[in-house]
C-alpha cells in the first residue's frame, strides 16, 4: 500500500509539473494571464540578454571566419524548428522563424540584409518575392482574356511559413584571445533558408536564404522569445542562449579563404562524404590552433 502510494505520488507530482511549465501560471487569477509577466515581474527578473564582452582587436592572436549548415532534419536542431502549427498551441511557443518575422514586421529587427557581409540592407517589402508566390490559374487567364473580372478562386497564393524552413545558415567568428587564453566564438549572423517559393512544389526544389539578420542587432528578441527545452519544460531556453552557447549541430559550408570565400561545395562537387569530412577538417584545423598553444 505504501509502495502504490508513493507511485502515486511521484505520478502526480509530474503530472502537476507538466502543467506548471509556462510563465505565471501559479500567480495568473486567469486563463489569459498566464504566460503574461506584469511590469513589476519584470523589473525584479531584470532579465536581459548577457552582455558581450569588450575585445581588442590587439587581443585576438588568430581568427577564422566560417559559415555553417544547421539542416533542421537533425533531432539536436528541432527546438529551432518546432512548432510549425501554432493553431494548437500557446502564444508562448514559437518557432525560431515565426519569431524572426514577426519582429521584423513589427519593426524591432530593422536590418535585415541581401547577404552575409552585410553591405545591402533590404526591407520587409524588398523580400515579398522570396517569400511570397502569387499565380493566376488557367481558368483566370481564360477570364482575363475574355475581359471579365478576374475570380479570387482563381487566383493561387503561396507563402514560405516555418513549416518549409530546410535549414539555417549562420556566420560567425572562431578567434583565440591572448589575454584569456582560449578559443572562443562570435555569432554574427543567421539566416533562414527555404525552397525558392515558385519552385516550393518541385520534388527537389533549390534552397535559397531568404535574408539574413545580423545577430547582435537581433539578441534582444531572441532573448525574450523561449524555445522547448525537453529534459525541463519548466526551464526553457531562450533563442539567443541556444544559438550563443551553441546547442544545435551545425557543418561547415564555407570558410574565408584567399579564393573569395568559395564555398567546400565549389572545390569538392558531387560528393556529400567528402564534402562533410572536408567541414570536419576545417572545423579540426581551427580546433588544433588552440591544442597547439599549449604544446612545447
Amino acid at each position: 500500500m505504501n509502495v502504490k502510494s508513493f507511485l502515486l505520488t511521484v505520478a502526480t507530482v509530474f503530472t502537476v509539473s507538466s502543467l506548471f511549465a509556462q510563465a505565471n501560471i501559479l500567480n495568473a487569477k486567469s486563463p489569459e494571464e498566464i504566460g503574461v509577466r506584469t511590469e513589476s515581474q519584470k523589473a525584479v527578473d531584470n532579465d536581459k540578454p548577457l552582455e558581450y564582452g569588450y575585445v581588442d582587436d590587439r587581443d585576438i592572436l588568430f581568427s577564422k571566419m566560417t559559415w555553417e549548415k544547421i539542416v533542421l532534419d537533425e533531432r539536436a536542431n528541432f527546438p529551432l524548428y518546432y512548432p510549425i502549427d501554432t493553431n494548437n498551441i500557446g502564444s508562448d511557443r514559437r518557432s525560431l522563424y515565426d519569431v524572426l518575422m514577426k519582429n521584423i514586421k513589427n519593426g524591432k529587427i530593422e536590418n535585415i540584409y541581401d547577404d552575409s557581409y552585410f553591405t545591402t540592407k533590404r526591407t520587409l517589402k524588398d523580400i515579398q518575392g522570396a517569400l511570397t508566390m502569387i499565380d493566376t490559374t488557367e481558368y483566370g487567364i481564360e477570364q482575363l482574356n475574355a475581359g471579365e473580372t478576374l475570380s479570387a478562386e482563381y487566383i493561387n497564393k503561396r507563402e514560405i511559413t516555418a513549416a518549409d524552413i530546410r535549414e539555417y545558415h549562420i556566420k560567425g567568428l572562431w578567434y583565440f584571445d591572448k589575454r584569456q587564453a582560449e578559443m572562443k566564438y562570435r555569432l554574427l549572423g543567421i539566416a533562414p533558408v527555404a525552397p525558392d517559393v515558385n519552385f516550393i512544389d518541385d520534388s527537389e526544389p533549390d534552397l535559397v536564404p531568404l535574408f539574413w539578420v545580423f545577430f547582435p542587432d537581433a539578441r534582444e528578441v531572441l532573448h525574450e522569445a523561449k524555445s522547448f527545452n525537453n529534459k525541463n519544460s519548466s526551464m526553457p531556453f531562450s533563442f539567443d542562449h541556444v544559438l550563443n552557447a551553441r546547442r544545435f549541430q551545425g557543418y561547415i559550408f564555407k570558410e574565408e579563404n584567399v579564393q573569395n570565400d568559395r564555398a567546400i561545395s565549389e572545390y569538392v562537387s558531387q560528393n556529400a562524404l567528402m564534402q562533410l569530412l572536408e567541414s570536419e577538417r576545417i572545423k579540426d584545423k581551427i580546433r588544433d590552433f588552440e591544442l597547439d598553444m599549449w604544446t612545447y
